[in-house]
């Protein structure tokens, strides 16, 4: 398995970055979170978990290794696959994830697309003794995330990605354009969680 990938940013997509390696470019799908950390031309060094299917390998890359060890600890829980796991890291952070888990709060999961009640409340069943306590997992701060040069297209790509239709997306930006401009420098990864907020609360 591929624990870890170090390489100059080749390029960025909505949805992924590729590092090149050795010559090799590696695709590594990514949360916005983790997307927002990166510039292309710059070196960088993500974990990564590979998922392998009978028709693919996809790599999944993370900001640090607690969202790394997140993602594969959620996919243990019945119903949660790499897909649905990337979407509640790209709602959450892993220390919300875990606070959810251990209060029991439903109406957090239920905030991620492709989640309802009863898929939360087996989620908190199935991971409330080995997610651990909230604080257990301390991580180095990551760097400052780049200005974004259209944030209103990225967070609409970002929504119709988890699942969102363009309609629902569009209306989203709208309700955090006020936010956006409050900002001296958008930051995509927290207006897409607004965004997210919004949509859960239609």
């Amino acid at each position: 398995m591929i624990a870890f990938v170090r390489g100059r940013v080749a390029g960025l997509t909505l949805t992924s970055a590729v590092l090149e390696v050795g010559g090799v470019g590696l695709e590594l799908q990514c949360t916005p979170d983790t997307l927002a950390t990166l510039r292309t031309g710059s070196e960088a060094t993500l974990p990564t978990s590979m998922v392998v299917r009978e028709d693919s390998l996809t790599l999944f890359g993370f900001a640090d290794d607690d969202e790394k060890q997140m993602f594969e600890l959620v996919q243990t829980a019945s119903g949660v696959g790499p897909k649905l796991a990337q979407a509640m890291l790209a709602c959450h952070s892993p220390e919300t994830l875990r606070r959810a888990v251990s209060a029991d709060d439903v109406k957090t999961l239920t905030t991620v697309p492709g989640i309802g009640q009863k898929g939360a409340q087996r989620i908190i069943l199935e991971l409330r003794d080995r997610i651990g306590a909230p604080g257990s997992f301390a991580s180095a701060p990551g760097p400052a995330a780049p200005t974004a040069p259209d944030w209103q297209a990225q967070v609409q790509a970002g929504l119709v990605g988890l699942g969102w239709s363009a309609k629902e997306a569009d209306r989203a930006v709208s309700e955090v354009e006020p936010a956006a401009a409050e900002m001296s420098e958008p930051d995509v990864a927290t207006l897409l969680r607004a965004a997210l907020r919004t949509l859960s609360k239609a």
